[in-house]
């Protein structure tokens, strides 16, 4: 396997707390026209991005023993609420409990393995289309049609496999191997105290929508991951309009990042004595967390961009989900209307903005002939996500 000597890794500016040190550091980078920065450029194989064994590695083993966040809490409010969700090809069955209990189940009867759900909606039982059994919103199973013939069979043995999950800071975990441990304290660590802060479980889920794309799945969470594309890709949407291009505080927690992308308006505080309102980052900056392997969180004054990025069915394709909260439930339908011209807003510029640019990248890797990329210094954060990445599948960068 081709191998790159790069320099010792940096491991990014020690964190600011999140407040008026966050505010003032995006302030300096923005008056000195400067960014946060890598200690070098970092070469990278092509191989990370295009090769299928890998590829399948991820999408088979690293992928189904890592917690992934498979539903925002606010997508199944109410007891009984269910989602039906494919994630990497599996057919998973989230439902909350007549307790509020969240659980994640694989949604194949163990009859005959059809799928007992479908669709979204509030349900306490699930009867599979084949045979009829039913399953309650606990996994268990509560009724066999024509029990005679089973009646050898012990209905405790036969419900739903769950599988492991947790629900915390406004999402529901879980790691797609049932017999994987889940340890969601340690994979998260300190970026736990991160997502914390946001209270996401009191969002409001507004809408969703799913692509396909020619890109690897690595490839597209990188371009959450800098600003250095704004005036090029976002030049004529509000992301390059409003945002200072090539310019943010980066900060690493652990395998996970946040990044700070500035405003134009922060260039106001210059000047000014520090007061309350530099407390609020996000009244001066986009916020972005990368929560590793593939959660995206991008935060705005009003709500957040729930972006979750899949290997798709080879090295160069991916699946993504792009959905959208607010932080401030609606509550007249002039404000649905609002929040509906957000989501549109922001979704048009994921949609044909980075994922009409991203495919090209995909051609790039996969008909490329040049042995490595570089990424640039003032991509520190995309530096980041290669570096754990690739350790992690075992490409060697050193």
């Amino acid at each position: 396997m081709t191998t790159f000597e790069n320099p010792t890794p940096s491991t990014g500016p020690t964190a600011s707390p999140f407040g008026a040190e966050l505010t003032r550091r995006a302030l300096d980078l923005a008056v000195a026209n400067t960014t946060d920065m890598a200690e070098s450029t970092l070469r990278v194989p092509l191989s990370y991005y295009r090769d299928d064994k890998i590829a399948e590695y991820e999408r088979n083993q690293l992928l189904r023993e890592t917690p992934l966040p498979l539903l925002a809490s606010a997508q199944i409010p109410k007891n009984h609420d269910y989602v039906v969700r494919t994630v990497l090809d599996d057919s998973l069955l989230i439902t909350r409990d007549r307790d509020g209990q969240a659980h994640v189940f694989l949604n194949y009867c163990r009859h005959r393995g059809a799928m007992p759900a479908c669709g979204a909606g509030n349900s306490r039982r699930f009867t599979c289309p084949y045979h009829a059994w039913v399953y309650d919103n606990k996994g268990q199973l509560r009724g066999i049609p024509g029990k005679a013939g089973f009646d050898d069979v012990n209905r405790d043995e036969y419900g739903l496999v769950e599988l492991p999950s947790e629900e915390r800071h406004g999402f529901i975990w879980g790691v797609l191997n049932a017999d994987a441990p889940m340890d969601l304290d340690t994979h998260l660590g300190e970026c736990g105290a991160e997502l914390a802060r946001w209270n996401y479980q009191d969002y409001q889920y507004h809408d969703e929508r799913s692509l396909n794309s020619a890109v690897s799945w690595k490839g597209a969470l990188e371009a959450f991951a800098e600003g250095y594309h704004f005036p090029f890709v976002h030049g004529n949407s509000v992301i390059g309009q409003n945002t200072i291009a090539n310019t943010h505080v980066y900060d690493e927690f652990g395998p996970h990042h946040r990044i700070g992308f500035p405003f134009n308006w922060v260039r106001d505080l210059e000047g000014m004595q520090q007061d309350e309102s530099w407390n609020d980052p996000t009244a001066q900056m986009g916020i972005i967390y990368w929560v590793y392997p593939n959660l995206i969180l991008a935060n705005s004054p009003v709500g957040v961009e729930v972006i979750d990025i899949l290997p798709g069915d080879s090295a160069t394709s991916c699946v993504v989900r792009h959905s959208w909260m607010a932080k401030y439930p609606a509550e007249s339908p002039e404000q649905v209307e609002m929040y509906a011209g957000i989501f549109a807003q922001v979704h048009a510029a994921v949609r044909d903005e980075d994922f009409a640019m991203l495919p090209q990248c995909g051609e790039g890797v996969r008909r490329g002939q040049h042995d490595h990329m570089a990424i640039g210094r003032n991509e520190i954060g995309v530096q980041h996500m290669i570096r754990v990445m690739a350790e992690k599948i075992g490409i060697s960068l050193t």
